[in-house]
């Protein structure tokens, strides 16, 4: 049975596909009774790649032929004009075969056409596809009849020289067709692509091949990571690792993983943040220093959250949450034009503008320009309670005004910030390791930064106090105790370190998936994971 050329996964009967499946496996066999096993291969020597060939290319015909007139088609029928079209090809193409440029490219076959003697092919790389040329005068007989019989799917390196095909496509005349990788499983349908989403996320690997957006997607990802580490390179910041499996994980409010070490049989948990390693570097005179890394948080999935994250935490001595606030805005300026190429970016249709000054607003004048409710004026925690009946805001026994305030800021605010903007001055109550703001004890200087509505970072001027500390890490034991499965616990290492002593500090911490969403205009966070959590399939 012979297999479609162009690309072939489609809606074959499930005894059509193993057919299918067996005259690959039969191919190879034949491959390697004849000595041509593909996978014996170890390396092949690749040059360039296809972008890299066709603007090679491009710059060498402008080179060869910039004293040639333009064709001229004025005066002339029908015939005459496809006669001297050809004609002015056919003299173009002996300018530049005088002078060709050899290639070798390595890629995998997306298209085949066989057309007796010569037959053309499409080979995909990492930066895009190019037309192979390819025919049995150039290879030779042999590796002819062994490229016809070649699947899609299948890897290929190519050794030949560039010209353009009458119809303006840059392409390989191949004088080499060398074998890499037999695809033994078929592609899906070509023009159709892998639309599954399931299968996509599950099956990275094959929505790669198919799909350029997704390609595309993890191409700026990687130079977004890329970029982050230069720019926090120029301010002078040591990149750093931490522990992953913890006693205590701390520095947020989210419940952990937990597993065991065998050979120390002791229970431990896998990290929820950063934050508390990074404080004990600069208690030991590491100014500012920084770490990319993976946290994870038993919580659920949704399109911006994964319990499997990528989280940067930073932190900078002798400066504040306002000094985090200039990094932070200087930052994400810099990455829209290194990822983008603009500091004003689209996502969903709408603009973004990340060029100009970021607004600040305080937590309680969003609160008050958004839910018409002062919590300036609001005496105590009953009469927040009553105000949260009143706006249907569901809440807990436990919560008191800040958390309330904090409650009104998620219904009624969040949504509205789409341009940056920097909500300042949170509620003591939800900032367990953040400083007081000395003219309000009451609030901490922290802020987190919205954009389209999400919360891109969280940042403070970092709590040094460690009797301060200890008396809030006591709130958070006695939250826990209640039933807070979020709720942090004393770290007794952590405040030695703070009694230690501890410089006035600024830190933050950034999700770089849900940044990597923005500057990349993905609608789920599963578009931005490699491999995101899936549920497994015999479950």
């Amino acid at each position: 049975m012979a297999e479609n050329q162009q690309n072939q996964k489609g809606n074959q009967p499930e005894q059509d596909l193993n057919q299918l499946l067996k005259v690959r496996r039969e191919k190879l066999a034949a491959l390697q009774e004849a000595g041509k096993d593909p996978f014996v291969i170890t390396k092949y020597d690749q040059t360039h790649h296809s972008d890299e060939a066709k603007a090679l290319y491009e710059a060498h015909e402008a080179e060869l032929l910039k004293d040639r007139a333009p064709f001229d088609e004025s005066g002339l029928d029908e015939e005459a004009l496809r006669a001297a079209k050809k004609e002015y090809y056919n003299e173009t193409r002996a300018i530049m075969d005088a002078q060709p440029i050899h290639v070798s490219i390595a890629g995998r076959m997306m298209f085949k056409r066989v057309m007796g003697k010569a037959s053309f092919c499409n080979i995909q790389d990492l930066k895009g596809n190019i037309q192979v040329y390819a025919s049995k005068d150039a290879l030779g007989e042999e590796s002819y009849a062994d490229f016809k019989k070649s699947d899609i799917g299948d890897i290929y390196g190519i050794k030949g020289w560039l010209f353009r095909t009458m119809t303006g496509e840059i392409s390989i005349h191949a004088e080499e067709m060398t074998l890499l990788s037999k695809s033994l499983q078929i592609l899906p349908e070509k023009f159709h692509g892998l639309t599954d989403t399931d299968t996509r996320y599950r099956q990275r690997y094959i929505d790669l091949i198919m799909n350029k957006e997704s390609k595309d997607v993890f191409v700026k990802r990687s130079v977004m990571m890329r970029e982050i580490r230069n720019f926090l390179a120029g301010r002078d910041f040591m990149e750093v690792e931490t522990p992953i499996l913890v006693a205590n994980a701390g520095g947020a409010a989210a419940r952990p993983f937990e597993t065991h070490y065998n050979s120390l049989d002791e229970d431990v948990k896998l990290r929820i943040s950063l934050e508390l390693y990074l404080k004990r570097l600069i208690v030991g005179g590491l100014e500012r220093v920084y770490e990319i890394g993976r946290v994870f948080r038993n919580e659920g999935l949704d399109t911006r959250h994964n319990p499997e994250f990528t989280l940067m935490e930073l932190y900078q001595a002798y400066t504040d949450y306002e000094g985090m606030m200039e990094l932070t805005e200087s930052m994400f300026r810099y990455l829209a034009e290194k990822v983008c190429g603009s500091t004003t970016i689209s996502y969903n249709g709408t603009e973004i503008d990340l060029g100009k000054p970021f607004a600040r607003l305080t937590m309680t004048e969003a609160v008050k320009q958004y839910a018409g409710v002062d919590f300036d004026a609001v005496k105590d925690d009953a009469e927040a309670k009553k105000l949260a009946d009143e706006k249907g805001i569901e809440y807990e026994d436990r919560h008191k005004k800040g958390d309330i305030l904090n409650l009104f800021f998620e219904e009624f605010c969040e949504e509205h910030m789409i341009q940056p903007t920097f909500i300042m001055d949170h509620p003591i109550e939800i900032s367990p390791l953040t400083k007081k703001k000395p003219s309000d004890p009451s609030k901490v200087e922290r802020f987190e930064l919205f954009i389209n509505g999400w919360e891109m970072c969280n940042a403070y001027s970092e709590l040094n106090d460690p009797i301060d500390q200890r008396e809030r890490f006591a709130l958070q034991d006695a939250n826990a105790a209640a039933g807070d499965d979020e709720a942090e616990h004393t770290d007794e290492d952590f405040l030695n370190a703070l009694e230690i002593g501890m410089p006035p500090t600024g830190g933050i911490g950034y999700g770089l998936d849900r940044l990597c969403m923005l500057l990349t205009d993905s609608a789920a966070i599963r578009d931005v994971l490699l491999f995101p959590t899936m549920k497994s399939l015999d479950k």
